[in-house]
Order: C-alpha cells, then sequence, then structure tokens
C-alpha cells in the first residue's frame, strides 16, 4: 500500500455502518490491500461491464490476488437497460452457484449502473453480504458510489426496487476518468454542479471559474471536485441515511431527470444529461413560483450550457411528463415533492401543484424558438400513463 501515501479520505460516518471514501490517482492497483485493510477476506465476485472489464478488469483482479483474494468476474450488459431485477438475479445465481458465504465480498468495478445494482445483489443475497464499491465514472465517484442507495429500475419508473444498503469502502482511480468517453465525463459534471447548487455557493463559484481545466482533467481541479462533491454528500448521508428528510435535496433536478429517462426508455439521455436538463427546468419552476430570483436560473444555465450539458426539454406532451413524475420514488401520499433552489447553495423541497406546472408548462412551450436536443419519442402505452 505504499501508493496510499497522498491518498485523499473523505469518511462517511454512520455509527457501525461508518466506511471511507479514498480518492486518488493510481488506486486501482490497491483495491486489494485497502480491503485486506479494513479486515475483509475470503473469495471476491467482481460485477462489472464488457468495456470496464476490458479496460481494468485484470488489474483489478491482480490487485485482490496479491492480497490472498480469490476472485471470479460477473460481467453484465452496459448502461440503464441492464440495471433490472433479472440482472440483479444473474448476479445472485452466480453466487448461488459459487456457494458464496456471509463473509465474502461483491466488488462492484464500474459507473453508476454497476454499483446500484450490485449493491442491491448484496443486500439481498444471504440478507446481506459486504460489498465494495470500485466507482470508474463522475457521476459515480462525485455522486452513485456514495451513501448506500441500491436498486434497479422498472418500466413504470426509475429507481423503484431497491434498498439502503451501505458498502464497506469505497474506492476512487481518478486515471480511470481518462478513458471515459466524452459523453459520459461531460455527463457526469451534472452532478458536480448539483451539490453547487444544493450546499456551497463557494463551490459553484469555483466551476464557474475553472470550466477549461476541468474539461481538459487536469488533476488538480478534479480531484478538488470529486473530493468536495464527497464531502459534502457524506454530510447530508451522516444526517439523513434514509432519505426522511434532509437528504431528499440530493434529488434536485432529479424529478424532471428521472421523467426523460423513463420517458425515453433509457436511450435518449444518459442520467447526467437528464439530471442537467432537471435542473434547468426545475430553476425555470422556482422562479415562476416566485422561490429564486432570475440570477440563479441564469447563473446555473449559463454553467450547465458551458460544460457541454442540454438544457432544453425534448419535444412531450405535458400530461406525459406530469404522469411521469407521479411514478417516481420521492412521491409521497400522492403528491410530487421537488427540490427547487431558493438561491445558489440553498434549496428547498416543495410540493408541486398540477396546476402550476401546466401553467408554466405552456408559457415555456409558446416562448420556444428552438430546442438543443433532439426531440424524443415520448408515446407511452395507455396502460402506463393514462
Amino acid at each position: 500500500m505504499g501508493s496510499l501515501v497522498q491518498v485523499i479520505r473523505v469518511p462517511v460516518l454512520l455509527g457501525d455502518r461508518s466506511y471511507d471514501i479514498l480518492i486518488q490517482e493510481g488506486l486501482l492497483q490497491d483495491i486489494g490491500s485497502c480491503m485486506k485493510t479494513i479486515g475483509l477476506s475470503g473469495r471476491v465476485a467482481m460485477v462489472t461491464n464488457p468495456t470496464v472489464h476490458r479496460l481494468y478488469g485484470r488489474k483489478a483482479a491482480q490487485s485482490l490476488r496479491r492480497a490472498g483474494f480469490r476472485v471470479s468476474s460477473v460481467v453484465i450488459p452496459e448502461g440503464e437497460r441492464a440495471k433490472t431485477l433479472k440482472w440483479t438475479a444473474k448476479i445472485v445465481d452466480e453466487l448461488v452457484a459459487r456457494r458464496f458465504e456471509r463473509t465474502d465480498v461483491l466488488v462492484a468495478l464500474g459507473g453508476g449502473v454497476i454499483g446500484d445494482i450490485t449493491g442491491f445483489a448484496a443486500a439481498m443475497y444471504l440478507r446481506g453480504i459486504p460489498f465494495v464499491q470500485v466507482a470508474t465514472t463522475l457521476v459515480a465517484q462525485v455522486d452513485s458510489s456514495v451513501g448506500g442507495k441500491t436498486g434497479v429500475n422498472h418500466q413504470w419508473g426509475k429507481n423503484l426496487i431497491g434498498a439502503f444498503y451501505q458498502p464497506r469502502l469505497v474506492l476512487m482511480d481518478t486515471a480511470t476518468l481518462r478513458t471515459l468517453p466524452k459523453r459520459e465525463w461531460v455527463a457526469g459534471l451534472a452532478e458536480v454542479i448539483k451539490y453547487g447548487m444544493i450546499a456551497d455557493e463557494t463551490f459553484f463559484d469555483f466551476l464557474e471559474q475553472q470550466v477549461d481545466p476541468i474539461l481538459a482533467l487536469k488533476q488538480e481541479p478534479v480531484q478538488f471536485l470529486i473530493k468536495r462533491c464527497c464531502e459534502i454528500k457524506s454530510s447530508v448521508v451522516a444526517r439523513d441515511e434514509r432519505e426522511s428528510g434532509l437528504r431528499r435535496i440530493l434529488n434536485y433536478g432529479h424529478t424532471i431527470g428521472h421523467a426523460l429517462e423513463s420517458l425515453g426508455r433509457y436511450r435518449t439521455f444518459i442520467h447526467g444529461e437528464a439530471v442537467g436538463v432537471g435542473m434547468v427546468q426545475e430553476a425555470e419552476i422556482s422562479h415562476y413560483l416566485g422561490e429564486c430570483s432570475a440570477d440563479v436560473v441564469i447563473r446555473q444555465r449559463e454553467l450547465v450550457q458551458r460544460v457541454g450539458l442540454p438544457i432544453s426539454l425534448p419535444s412531450l406532451r405535458f400530461s406525459d411528463l406530469w404522469n411521469t413524475m407521479q411514478h417516481d420514488k420521492k412521491v409521497a401520499k400522492g403528491q410530487i415533492h421537488c427540490v427547487l433552489p431558493r438561491k445558489v447553495g440553498e434549496v428547498e423541497v416543495i410540493s408541486l401543484q398540477r396546476h402550476d406546472i401546466s401553467a408554466w408548462f405552456r408559457g415555456k412551450k409558446s416562448r420556444r424558438s428552438r430546442r438543443t436536443v433532439e426531440p424524443m419519442n415520448c408515446e407511452p402505452s395507455s396502460s402506463t400513463f393514462e
């Protein structure tokens, strides 16, 4: 573990479920020793997808074997369409076939989809076995690998099936970001901007000033933004692990964003792109309702555009958008609860009223002169949305 001298460590404080987030370039070669240090041992099933397996599977497996782990791999398809009960069952089937025990370990090597489905399988198998997140995408490193939300999608909505189940350790090798396709890298910046909007105007200022170095993947600003996002999320999770109150602010941009993903059948937008559009639209709603100034909307929209994210709603009907939002997991007592900005660095959760959002949507549609994304096919089946 010689390379761990300069590791960035962010603790997630949850009593006996506490764990560390470790951030460092080159950390992938030390995942075995990191896991051994916290007392893990035995067999490892490494869940990944074909691309990540080709890029990093061998290096990760070698690190684990050097530390004394016996390693096998479970490779599932890429993307949100693999985030289903079917592929969760495939992982569990492999664990059963290999007779994994409660002291054996699942390792999620990949991005948000891999982390969510691996954590869910770990929560279910034998009522819970240890799992470790090895996050290789920006979305995973700044958001989804931290906090213990695990789960899969349902045809009617995103992340409707899942469990709160904390990892034993989260590892982030920032070198893996250099192999991300540009679209994936840019999409991850939506979650980064989200943290500035919900909790830290100084961090938002930093992002505005450092757009070019960040887009160029300069190590210092990238490691700082990952660290800061993890600090904000770990603080929120420590105070509200199961999303009974404060943690709901982490869903900023996701009410509309998740609806767009679902309406596009997870083919039109990738997650970060949908969140980028969602943040812009939810800020507009906040201004329309008198909750924030126009300056908040403009600053956020300009930053989202500068990093290369889409900002406009695709061509769709209000009824489809509203009905899909009602299938969101954050709906309570039939009410859609949405995170809206009051100013940069501060948000609130409010219950949306259909007549208000319909009026906003009609006014927006009448003013719209162009779009920044291609129209999606939003023709849901009548049994689902009517």
